[in-house]
């Protein structure tokens, strides 16, 4: 009887946020003018290290296809309001000067809002640009924890969760199913070495245990080995289960059931903390995953979710508001009466001090479901349940909005 009452009183708070935003839709049409927002989508081509399989690739144009479709729906609603909304796209091959191309963009393109997939230094030599000082930059490309306690900027919101969000979504769940005794595999390539880290913060501060925790060897392929060498790999203390740090996807699937205890697979592999993954289905989400699927012939990833999601962001702001003047739009989006409507689950607003988007984080396996969604009944927090995910207000060395 408590699942069901809880199931009501969810679905009747996305019904009232939908009627609200319906409501506040109407509200505007008298007070409508026309106003043209103009994007600038900014991405630069990373090489992908050399990996032992090419079938896990993510996709080139993940992230674009993602703005395309937010431009599409705010179009889409926004003829209502006489809004008309346009992006213009720079997309930077990796054997191309970075920083000649952004002051070319930026030149370019004057355009107010920019939706960013860069990697953390190339986004900071963004957001510190003296053409970009006035813009509004939203982060859907780099998940960085750093940017979001160090390295705060004005200008610059985030979409795409930190890896700190990730892993403490992830260790919520591994504390609620009791498994506190982790054996953890660091990977050796770009962004393994801060997942890892990251997935230690959390550990601690969920008190799981790590009982050992090791690099994986250089230069080991394991296709072929992997059901003798893998069992000896993970000999040690008794676990409950194995974190992967392994985010191209160069070694983790070759672990799954070679372990030297029969132990569940979590991190970047198995059980894996997500922005969005083509499995979420429920809140709405499905009719999300239609529309993408017919504009890009493929499924929506977590940049395309975070590029779309930063449109959105600036299309509710000004319908709210019936402006785009920056400062009105950013004092909005940042503070207390902001709820968006992202299919996931709860209604999301961002952080004052980080601009980090408050969101929860789906917890997947690879055999294609949702297993989780976190933060996890449970876990209280004095504001919102979601600040129990990421970097707190106490932990930022920095904010945003002072």
């Amino acid at each position: 009887m408590k699942f069901l009452v809880t199931k009501v009183v969810k679905l009747v708070s996305l019904a009232t946020l939908f009627t609200l935003s319906a409501t506040a839709l109407l509200g505007n049409l008298a007070a409508a003018k026309e106003l043209t927002v103009e994007f600038l989508y900014i991405e630069s081509k990373e090489k992908r290290p050399a990996t032992l399989s090419n079938l896990v690739a993510p996709p080139e144009d993940d992230g674009l296809l993602g703005a395309r479709l937010g431009i599409k729906d705010n179009n889409t609603t926004g003829r209502f309001l006489k809004h008309t909304y346009k992006m213009n796209e720079v997309v930077i091959s990796n054997d191309e000067d970075f920083s000649a191309k952004l002051d070319e963009a930026l030149k370019t393109y004057p355009n107010k809002f920019v939706v960013a997939n860069l990697n953390a230094d190339k986004l900071t030599k963004l957001t510190d640009h003296p053409l970009a000082k006035d813009r509004l930059i939203f982060n859907a490309g780099s998940l960085s924890t750093d940017l979001r306690i160090n390295g705060c900027r004005p200008n610059l919101l985030h979409t795409i969760p930190s890896r700190r969000m990730l892993t403490d979504g992830l260790s919520q769940f591994l504390i609620k199913k009791r498994w506190t005794k982790i054996f953890l595999i660091e990977g050796l390539k770009r962004g393994d070495k801060e997942f890892a880290e990251q997935f230690r913060i959390s550990a601690k501060k969920f008190r799981l245990k790590i009982v050992t925790d090791k690099k994986w060897p250089e230069g080991s392929d394991m296709r072929r080995n992997a059901a003798a060498e893998v069992p000896s790999f993970t000999q040690g203390s008794d676990y409950d289960a194995v974190f992967i740090a392994d985010e191209v996807k160069d070694f983790g699937q070759y672990v799954a059931y070679h372990t030297w205890l029969p132990r569940p697979i979590v991190g970047s592999h198995g059980i894996q903390p997500v922005a969005w993954h083509r499995v979420v289905e429920q809140w709405g989400a499905a009719q999300l995953q239609s529309r993408f699927g017919k504009l890009a012939k493929r499924t929506m990833a977590q940049k395309d979710y975070g590029s779309w999601t930063a449109i959105r962001t600036v299309a509710e702001a000004v319908t709210r508001k019936q402006t785009i003047d920056i400062k009105t739009l950013k004092d909005y989006i940042l503070g207390p009466e902001i709820r968006l409507a992202m299919f996931k689950g709860r209604s999301m607003s961002y952080r004052p001090w980080s601009g980090q988007m408050r969101q929860t984080i789906p917890l997947i396996h690879e055999g294609g479901a949702v297993i989780q969604l976190s933060p996890i009944e449970g876990f209280l927090h004095p504001k919102t349940e979601l600040d129990t995910l990421g970097i707190d207000e106490g932990q930022a060395k920095c904010r945003v909005q002072p």
